[in-house]
C-alpha cells in the first residue's frame, strides 16, 4: 500500500501502456483527456489501480477504434477523477464513444473467459510456444483473454470499492471505478 497513491500518475501510465498496445494493433490510438482532481493522493495499492485502469482503457480504445474504423478521427476517451473531502470513495470514470455493449452481453462481461475478441487470441495464449510457457510479454494482446474486467472488479471489491459499467449500445460505455480510501474499511475476509 502506498500512502500517497496519485490516481493521475497511475492513469497517465495506464494511458501510455494502453496506447502502445492499441497503436501496435491498429496503427493509432484515441486521445485520452483527463480532468477532475488531478492533484489527489490517497492510500491505495498502485499496481492494482494500474491493472484496473489499463483494462478499462484497453477496452475503450479497442471499442473506439473498431466502432469508428482505424482511419477515422476518433472521439477522445474521457477520464474523470472525482473526490471531495466528504466523499466516501474516490471515483474514476472512463467514458468512451466506442459503440457500447449490447444489453444481452452486459451480464456476460463479468464472466471469466467471455470475450468479444477473435477466439484465436485465446487459443494463441494457452499452451506452449517454442517449448516455453506463454505468459504476458511485449506481445500480449490488446483484448481477448476474457479475464480483465472480472479481475478488475474483484480488486475493487476486495478493498471495499466496486466497478460498474453503464453502456448505451450504438453510442458508448461509461465505467465507474469506486475506490474506498484504504484504512476506512476492513478486508472482506470471513473471520
Amino acid at each position: 500500500i502506498c500512502s500517497v497513491t496519485s490516481p493521475y500518475e497511475i492513469v497517465k501510465r495506464a494511458i501510455d501502456d494502453a496506447a502502445f498496445m492499441c497503436t501496435r494493433k491498429y496503427g493509432d490510438a484515441p486521445e485520452v483527456i483527463m480532468s477532475g482532481r488531478l492533484d489527489l493522493t490517497f492510500p491505495y495499492v498502485p499496481t492494482h489501480l494500474h491493472y484496473i485502469m489499463l483494462e478499462l482503457l484497453k477496452n475503450s480504445m479497442r471499442a473506439t477504434v473498431e466502432w469508428h474504423g482505424p482511419d477515422a478521427d476518433f472521439p477522445p476517451i474521457k477520464v474523470i477523477i472525482a473526490d471531495g473531502s466528504d466523499n466516501e470513495d474516490v471515483v474514476i470514470k472512463v467514458s468512451d464513444e466506442g459503440g457500447g455493449i449490447p444489453r444481452s452481453n452486459v451480464q456476460k462481461i463479468w464472466s471469466y473467459l467471455f470475450t468479444t475478441a477473435d477466439p484465436s487470441i485465446q487459443e494463441g495464449m494457452v499452451g506452449v510456444a517454442n517449448n516455453e510457457a506463454v505468459d504476458h510479454g511485449i506481445d500480449s494482446p490488446l483484448a481477448g483473454l476474457g479475464y480483465g474486467l472480472p479481475i478488475s472488479r474483484s480488486y475493487c471489491r476486495y478493498f471495499g470499492g466496486d466497478l460498474s459499467i453503464m453502456s448505451m449500445e450504438g453510442y458508448g460505455t461509461d465505467a465507474f471505478v469506486y475506490l474506498a480510501r484504504l484504512g476506512n474499511t476492513q478486508e472482506p475476509v470471513p473471520i
